[in-house]
């Protein structure tokens, strides 16, 4: 399993980089591995102001669909592109070609909210 120490984590599965008053923004390994393939993202929140743990989105897998949380309050800057023709990119690369949305961070005080690493991975039981 795949966690990142550079990166911080929600308790929804979601993995979060910062970049000074920005993040990336997309879900973890283990997260694309429970949900099986991954057929379709829908995100339509660009230019949004949403609050933490807001809806920002959703992730269609084979068998089920799951909402996708705002790690942090902020606007949606940027929608990844590629995920339109290639869903399949957070299976294969949930950290790199998968990143799902890079938002600006309105409330930096919400990323002492985040988990490490190792948090996250207690929090899963790997």
């Amino acid at each position: 399993m795949n966690i990142p120490a550079d990166l911080k984590y929600t308790k929804d599965h979601e993995w979060v980089k910062i970049e000074g008053d920005h993040a990336i923004i997309g879900i973890t390994d283990f997260a694309q591995s429970e949900l099986g393939d991954i057929v379709f993202v829908e995100i339509e929140t660009k230019g949004e102001d949403l609050n933490q743990e807001d809806i920002f989105g959703t992730v269609e897998a084979v068998k089920t669909v799951s909402d996708l949380f705002m790690p942090l309050s902020g606007t949606v800057l940027e929608i990844n592109p590629e995920l339109e023709a290639h869903p399949e990119y957070v299976n294969q690369d949930p950290y790199g070609k998968g990143w799902m949305i890079k938002a600006s961070i309105s409330n930096l005080a919400d990323v002492s909210t985040l988990l490490s690493s190792g948090q996250y991975q207690s929090l899963i039981g790997k």
